[in-house]
């Protein structure tokens, strides 16, 4: 399938990519929930997530490898499969130590499935074309974000927690299942050099150096970190001022569908602006708007103040996608994709952690005006990034955007 082609196999990537990040964002809550029901205390919840993010940082840059010297597309199969074994076996585990395997399996099924889905995206895609499909493949993110916790909450509750969230995880594998009918006519034609035609492996340090590689990666852990703490601690302000759980899941409910929002008129938005301006100015207000949730400000300001944060939160995964993909060296773009989920998993282990320990000392509040700062310095990072790929090493030709392609430069 030529870059540029017939766009079916992104809508079908767009709706697996929606079950399999429903699952997933389905099963952490009830994992949680299945875990304190089996005994568990907060420190055990900590490990168990902590393996879902942990364990896959030694799979990512193996995964990307082996994705930029062979085909991406068998990746979305196994990652389904690994998401949907853990969701299941999670419901139907006894002991802790298995809950944290099979949420550790989990992380690593989505792994698995982000990998050769940004990758397929890359390849298939036209320079031109790469920031407009990046955004619209993680509007499928989103939708399983909005969904995900809703329906997990919709099960979860009563006197027996253990069999309710044990459904929820049960649910949540067979929604997972569910991804397979999108996957079947996802084809990943590429052509794809031998290992001995590409030469040796381009190093990590090189990718590392390339100009525009880190800042993509910490474009993208900034804003998934905010993303993550958000999430985690807006409930507990929620509960300082007084406002009911319920309130608390309509407002992330708005901040993910302001997300999606931005996602549909990116193209545009980039038209007005481009890639840097556009990353600069929404890091810079989704700043001072998460500085801006540490004030006791009403309801209805508290809701408005999401909505334009989801927004602006929107932009920064799909560009740092491509701002990764287009800086990275030939043969290593995949590897470039799977460094950026690490960093990725990195923040979402680092970041709740720095900001469990902020709000232990100064406030519930405080992890907010921490993300405003790391927001603030992303913007930063922004501003030099370049506007296009960095001109390739001596004697190194550089293709066009797509992973492995020298016909799409």
């Amino acid at each position: 399938m030529a870059p540029g082609g017939n766009r079916g196999w992104l809508l079908r990537l767009v709706i697996a990519f929606s079950f399999a990040q429903g699952a997933v964002s389905m099963a952490r809550p009830a994992v949680s929930y299945r875990a304190l029901a089996l005994g568990a205390d907060e420190q055990a919840i900590g490990i168990i997530a902590g393996v879902y993010a942990l364990l896959p940082l030694f799979a990512a840059v193996p995964l990307g490898r082996r994705t930029d010297h062979g085909r991406c597309a068998p990746l979305l199969p196994v990652g389904v499969v690994l998401i949907a074994g853990g969701c299941a076996l999670s419901g139907v585990a006894n002991s802790l130590w298995a809950m944290a395997i099979w949420s550790g399996v989990m992380g690593l099924g989505h792994l698995c499935f982000v990998i050769g889905a940004q990758s397929l995206v890359a390849r298939q895609s036209a320079p031109h074309e790469q920031d407009r499909n990046f955004g619209h493949f993680t509007i499928g993110a989103s939708l399983g974000q909005l969904v995900g916790p809703v329906a997990a909450g919709a099960l979860i509750g009563g006197k027996d927690m253990a069999g309710t969230s044990a459904l929820a995880l049960l649910v949540a594998g067979a929604g997972a299942a569910v991804a397979f009918t999108s996957l079947w006519r996802i084809e990943d034609r590429t052509a794809v050099k031998s290992r001995t035609e590409q030469g040796d492996r381009v190093p990590v340090g090189r990718i590392l150096r390339a100009r525009g590689v880190p800042a993509g990666i910490f474009i993208s852990l900034a804003v998934l970190s905010a993303t993550d703490i958000l999430t985690a601690y807006l409930p507990v302000v929620g509960e300082h001022r007084g406002i009911a759980p319920s309130v608390i899941g309509l407002l992330l409910s708005l901040r993910a569908a302001a997300t999606i929002a931005c996602r549909l008129v990116l193209t545009p938005l980039l038209r007005l602006l481009g890639r840097a301006m556009l990353l600069t100015v929404t890091c810079l207000l989704a700043a001072v708007l998460c500085a801006g949730i540490a004030l006791p400000v009403p309801v209805w300001a508290l809701a408005l103040m999401l909505a334009v944060l989801g927004f602006c939160l929107g932009v920064g995964q799909p560009l740092s996608m491509t701002t990764v993909v287009q800086a990275a060296p030939d043969g290593a773009r995949s590897t470039a994709l799977a460094l950026r989920l690490t960093g990725n998993r990195l923040g979402q282990v680092a970041a709740p952690a720095t900001a469990g320990l902020v709000a232990g000392v100064v406030g519930a509040a405080a992890p907010f005006v921490m993300l405003g700062a790391l927001l603030l310095l992303s913007a930063g990072v922004a501003l030099r990034s370049p506007a296009r790929p960095a001109e390739a090493a001596p004697g190194v030709r550089r293709s066009g955007a797509a992973v492995g392609r020298k016909e799409d430069a």
